[in-house]
Protein backbone atom coordinates (compact mmCIF):
# COMPACT_ATOMS: atom_id res chain seq x y z
CA UNK A 1 0.00 0.00 0.00
CA UNK A 2 1.41 3.24 -0.75
CA UNK A 3 2.43 5.49 2.24
CA UNK A 4 -0.01 8.20 1.16
CA UNK A 5 -2.88 6.74 1.62
CA UNK A 6 -5.31 6.04 4.75
CA UNK A 7 -7.85 4.68 5.57
CA UNK A 8 -11.50 6.94 5.24
CA UNK A 9 -14.80 6.72 6.53
CA UNK A 10 -17.44 8.08 4.80
CA UNK A 11 -20.59 8.99 6.36
CA UNK A 12 -23.54 8.88 3.51
CA UNK A 13 -27.11 10.06 4.31
CA UNK A 14 -29.88 9.37 1.92
CA UNK A 15 -33.42 9.42 0.83
CA UNK A 16 -34.39 5.56 1.26
CA UNK A 17 -35.04 3.87 -1.87
CA UNK A 18 -34.00 1.44 -4.21
CA UNK A 19 -30.80 1.12 -5.69
CA UNK A 20 -28.87 3.99 -3.65
CA UNK A 21 -26.61 1.63 -3.13
CA UNK A 22 -25.43 0.15 -6.16
CA UNK A 23 -25.18 4.06 -7.00
CA UNK A 24 -22.78 4.97 -4.36
CA UNK A 25 -20.97 1.38 -4.72
CA UNK A 26 -20.58 2.52 -8.32
CA UNK A 27 -18.34 5.62 -7.86
CA UNK A 28 -16.07 3.49 -5.77
CA UNK A 29 -15.72 1.05 -8.14
CA UNK A 30 -15.48 3.92 -11.16
CA UNK A 31 -12.46 5.36 -9.13
CA UNK A 32 -10.76 1.70 -8.60
CA UNK A 33 -11.40 1.88 -4.82
CA UNK A 34 -11.60 -1.01 -2.61
CA UNK A 35 -14.33 -0.54 0.01
CA UNK A 36 -13.20 -1.94 3.24
CA UNK A 37 -16.31 -2.31 5.17
CA UNK A 38 -19.54 -0.98 4.31
CA UNK A 39 -22.53 -0.56 6.72
CA UNK A 40 -26.44 0.66 6.52
CA UNK A 41 -28.81 1.38 8.09
CA UNK A 42 -31.64 3.77 9.25
CA UNK A 43 -30.30 7.05 10.63
CA UNK A 44 -32.00 9.23 13.67
CA UNK A 45 -33.59 11.21 11.12
CA UNK A 46 -37.13 9.38 9.57
CA UNK A 47 -36.55 8.49 6.13
CA UNK A 48 -32.96 8.91 6.10
CA UNK A 49 -30.26 6.24 5.74
CA UNK A 50 -27.10 5.90 6.84
CA UNK A 51 -23.98 4.73 4.53
CA UNK A 52 -20.80 3.92 7.02
CA UNK A 53 -18.32 3.06 4.17
CA UNK A 54 -14.89 2.80 5.11
CA UNK A 55 -11.92 3.11 2.08
CA UNK A 56 -7.75 2.90 1.93
CA UNK A 57 -7.24 6.39 0.16
CA UNK A 58 -5.43 9.28 -0.40
CA UNK A 59 -7.31 12.46 0.41
CA UNK A 60 -7.39 13.68 -2.94
CA UNK A 61 -9.53 10.67 -4.24
CA UNK A 62 -11.20 10.85 -1.59
CA UNK A 63 -12.48 14.04 -1.11
CA UNK A 64 -13.45 13.31 -5.62
CA UNK A 65 -15.67 10.03 -4.51
CA UNK A 66 -17.45 12.26 -2.03
CA UNK A 67 -18.44 15.16 -4.03
CA UNK A 68 -19.51 12.68 -6.65
CA UNK A 69 -21.78 10.70 -4.04
CA UNK A 70 -23.43 13.82 -2.51
CA UNK A 71 -24.42 14.55 -6.52
CA UNK A 72 -26.33 11.85 -6.47
CA UNK A 73 -29.95 13.01 -6.57
CA UNK A 74 -31.17 10.32 -3.71
CA UNK A 75 -28.14 11.40 -1.44
CA UNK A 76 -29.05 14.10 1.26
CA UNK A 77 -25.09 14.52 2.61
CA UNK A 78 -21.98 12.72 2.17
CA UNK A 79 -18.73 13.48 4.39
CA UNK A 80 -15.66 12.06 4.90
CA UNK A 81 -13.56 11.56 7.76
CA UNK A 82 -10.32 10.19 9.92
CA UNK A 83 -10.52 7.63 12.24
CA UNK A 84 -9.60 10.58 15.15
CA UNK A 85 -13.14 12.87 13.88
CA UNK A 86 -15.25 9.54 14.70
CA UNK A 87 -16.33 7.21 17.73
CA UNK A 88 -15.87 3.99 15.91
CA UNK A 89 -17.02 0.63 17.39
CA UNK A 90 -17.66 -3.05 15.17
CA UNK A 91 -18.29 -6.12 16.74
CA UNK A 92 -16.35 -9.39 16.53
CA UNK A 93 -18.26 -13.14 16.44
CA UNK A 94 -15.75 -15.69 17.52
CA UNK A 95 -16.69 -19.86 17.41
CA UNK A 96 -14.76 -21.94 19.28
CA UNK A 97 -14.16 -25.42 19.97
CA UNK A 98 -16.18 -25.84 23.26
CA UNK A 99 -14.35 -28.94 24.16
CA UNK A 100 -10.58 -27.19 23.45
CA UNK A 101 -12.25 -24.14 25.48
CA UNK A 102 -12.82 -26.43 28.46
CA UNK A 103 -9.86 -28.23 28.37
CA UNK A 104 -7.53 -24.90 28.17
CA UNK A 105 -8.21 -22.83 30.97
CA UNK A 106 -6.06 -19.75 28.97
CA UNK A 107 -8.39 -19.40 25.97
CA UNK A 108 -10.86 -18.10 28.70
CA UNK A 109 -8.52 -15.95 30.17
CA UNK A 110 -7.64 -14.53 26.87
CA UNK A 111 -11.63 -13.96 26.23
CA UNK A 112 -11.51 -12.31 29.50
CA UNK A 113 -8.50 -10.20 29.11
CA UNK A 114 -10.11 -8.52 25.79
CA UNK A 115 -13.26 -7.86 27.68
CA UNK A 116 -15.28 -10.05 25.36
CA UNK A 117 -18.34 -11.99 26.65
CA UNK A 118 -18.95 -15.52 25.86
CA UNK A 119 -22.64 -15.59 24.80
CA UNK A 120 -23.71 -19.18 23.98
CA UNK A 121 -22.23 -22.70 24.67
CA UNK A 122 -23.26 -25.90 23.99
CA UNK A 123 -21.18 -29.06 23.78
CA UNK A 124 -20.05 -28.51 20.05
CA UNK A 125 -19.20 -24.90 19.85
CA UNK A 126 -18.45 -21.56 22.35
CA UNK A 127 -19.80 -18.09 21.15
CA UNK A 128 -17.89 -15.55 21.96
CA UNK A 129 -18.39 -11.75 21.07
CA UNK A 130 -16.09 -8.62 21.31
CA UNK A 131 -17.34 -4.98 20.88
CA UNK A 132 -14.60 -2.59 20.20
CA UNK A 133 -11.81 -1.10 17.81
CA UNK A 134 -10.61 -3.05 14.91
CA UNK A 135 -7.11 -3.97 16.16
CA UNK A 136 -8.72 -5.31 19.30
CA UNK A 137 -11.26 -7.35 17.57
CA UNK A 138 -8.80 -9.05 15.11
CA UNK A 139 -5.55 -9.09 17.59
CA UNK A 140 -8.31 -11.71 20.03
CA UNK A 141 -8.80 -13.80 16.67
CA UNK A 142 -5.05 -13.90 16.46
CA UNK A 143 -4.40 -15.20 20.45
CA UNK A 144 -7.04 -17.48 19.49
CA UNK A 145 -6.10 -18.65 16.73
CA UNK A 146 -2.94 -19.84 18.07
CA UNK A 147 -4.63 -21.80 20.53
CA UNK A 148 -6.01 -23.82 17.72
CA UNK A 149 -9.89 -23.78 18.56
CA UNK A 150 -11.18 -21.28 16.24
CA UNK A 151 -14.13 -22.47 14.05
CA UNK A 152 -15.21 -19.65 12.89
CA UNK A 153 -14.76 -15.88 12.43
CA UNK A 154 -16.15 -12.45 11.71
CA UNK A 155 -16.23 -8.92 11.76
CA UNK A 156 -18.93 -6.71 11.13
CA UNK A 157 -18.42 -3.40 9.23
CA UNK A 158 -18.35 -0.29 10.87
CA UNK A 159 -20.32 2.08 12.19
CA UNK A 160 -19.26 5.21 13.40
CA UNK A 161 -20.95 8.90 14.91
CA UNK A 162 -19.35 12.04 14.39
CA UNK A 163 -17.59 13.34 17.95
CA UNK A 164 -20.23 16.85 17.76
CA UNK A 165 -23.39 16.73 19.49
CA UNK A 166 -25.38 16.05 16.31
CA UNK A 167 -25.04 14.42 12.99
CA UNK A 168 -23.44 16.19 10.15
CA UNK A 169 -26.58 15.70 8.55
CA UNK A 170 -28.70 17.37 10.49
CA UNK A 171 -27.35 21.17 10.38
CA UNK A 172 -27.73 20.38 6.45
CA UNK A 173 -31.72 19.38 6.92
CA UNK A 174 -32.56 22.51 9.25
CA UNK A 175 -30.54 24.59 6.55
CA UNK A 176 -33.00 23.63 3.55
CA UNK A 177 -35.71 23.57 6.14
CA UNK A 178 -35.38 27.34 6.33
CA UNK A 179 -34.28 27.85 2.68
CA UNK A 180 -37.18 26.32 1.54
CA UNK A 181 -39.65 26.90 4.77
Amino acid sequence: MEDNKKLYTLLVYSENVAGILNQITAVFTRRQVNIESLNVSASSIEGVHKYTITAWSDEDQIVKITKQIEKKIDVVKANYFTDEQLFIRETGLYKLNTNKVLENPEISRTIRRYDASITEVNPTYTIVMKHGVTEKIIALYRELAEFNCVFQYTRSGRIAVTRGKQEEVSKFLEQREEQHG
